[in-house]
């Protein structure tokens, strides 16, 4: 299908797409109508049926495995290393914690985390004072100056080297290989916040050469909110610390009640999960990986990206945050003269576009996706020249329409 007709019919089937240009899948996707109506579905069988058969929990296995496999092949790795989760903080959680800890240990962090990788860091500080040590660079550094600050950091007693595969300020892409390298040789064991990554930009998990990798389902894989996942290497599992787990993660229970646990990541899946959530994340993926196909979501999305960050470094008083040379689907860019809120509202009432703010750089942040349309994108990118040519107190007032009869 050539790719203009391919985008139609990715759009078509995206119906929250009608309702304001979606540009902040940052923090959710939009949803495809076909998990949606998966959803629905079995939303209203559990209504009407109930929940309660034991065949109905065997096929729920069935579709966790589903999804398992939907994120494994995004991934690009084996079903068996792959455990559902309910968000990338869970998989933080349990990759943090999965480190055998004693007192005075040093974790290593950067100072553009998300507080869904750095909670479980200042939990281990305070129980049990744990060392946090923050990798200082700017959001646009080089791969050079962004290993140097790790360097600078992993000594000898560091346990674990935590950070983003791409780190939600700038959009930046941090060379993870060569940080796992670096831990490596030093001891220390490497987990990955994949929350900007998974689904955005092609990669083999494999070779990124960490322990353990989070990813969320409700961001660019277009699942439901509460859905997650994380990859555990087969290397790491025998060593890992399993600090919680739920009856999902054993595989079978002898006479005496002793449990057996699975010997893959499945060591790491909690209880319960929704139903209809875990459904619809499977659905989701495999509408993203066989219907969509991760050539154009990996095509089509970075090249809305690179067009929308390449316009905006061309507009007069916009900032653009982030390195064009090592991007992924996120563009932040502030507005001189325009608190990021301010310009954030402004924007969304001329264009409709829906976006978000970063409070840590006091910028806007865009994500564009595989089902964005250049047409969109300059609609936003008329509005931002717009209010890059005035402030807040000079800029035209927004038309408005009244109505009769209303007071």
């Amino acid at each position: 299908m050539p790719d203009a007709e391919k985008l139609a019919a990715v759009r078509a089937a995206m119906p929250s797409l009608a309702a304001g240009i979606q540009l902040n899948t940052g923090s959710v996707g939009p949803i495809p109508a076909e998990s949606a109506a998966a959803m629905a579905e079995l939303a209203a069988y559990e209504r009407d049926r109930g929940r309660a058969d034991f065949e109905y929990y065997l096929e729920l296995l069935q579709r966790i495995d589903e999804a398992r496999a939907g994120v494994a092949a995004v991934l690009g790795a084996d079903i068996d290393e792959v455990a559902l989760t309910h968000a990338t903080t869970d998989g933080m959680n349990a990759g943090t914690w999965s480190v055998d800890w004693q007192r005075g240990d040093i974790a290593v962090t950067t100072t553009h985390e998300h507080a869904g990788g750095l909670g479980p860091l200042y939990a281990l500080r305070d129980r049990l004072a744990v060392e946090v040590r923050f990798a200082e660079f700017d959001g646009a550094a080089s791969d050079d100056e962004v290993v140097a600050a790790f360097d600078r950091l992993i000594t000898p007693g560091t346990r674990l080297v935590s950070f983003s595969h791409v780190i939600w300020t700038t959009g930046m892409v941090l060379p993870v290989r060569r940080i796992a390298d670096l831990a490596h040789e030093r001891g220390a064991t490497v987990i990955v916040d994949g929350a900007q990554a998974a689904g955005a930009i092609r990669f083999a998990v494999g070779d990124l050469g960490v322990e353990m990798y989070a990813v969320p389902g409700q961001k660019w894989l277009l699942g439901p909110e509460g859905t997650g996942a994380v990859w555990v290497s087969r290397d790491y599992l025998p060593k890992a610390r399993i600090t919680f787990a739920g009856h999902f993660a054993f595989e079978s229970y002898d006479s005496k009640g002793t449990a057996k646990p699975f010997d893959d990541a499945r060591r790491f899946e909690a209880s319960p999960f929704h139903r209809p959530s875990v459904v619809g994340m499977a659905r989701a993926i495999g509408w993203l990986t066989m219907f969509v196909g991760l050539d154009f979501v990996y095509g089509h999305g970075s090249a809305m990206a690179r067009y929308a960050a390449d316009r905006l470094a061309e507009i007069d008083g916009v900032t653009l945050l982030t390195p064009r040379d090592r991007m992924a689907n996120l563009v932040s860019f502030r507005i001189a003269g325009w608190p990021a809120q301010a310009a954030l509202d402004e924007l969304a009432a001329r264009t409709f576009a829906i976006a978000r703010t970063l409070p840590l750089v006091d910028a806007v942040r865009i994500s564009p996706g595989f089902w964005t349309s250049r047409d969109e994108l300059d609609t936003y990118l008329d509005g931002v020249r717009l209010l890059a040519a005035h402030t807040p107190e000079t800029i035209p007032p927004r038309r408005t329409l009244a109505i009769l009869g209303q007071s």
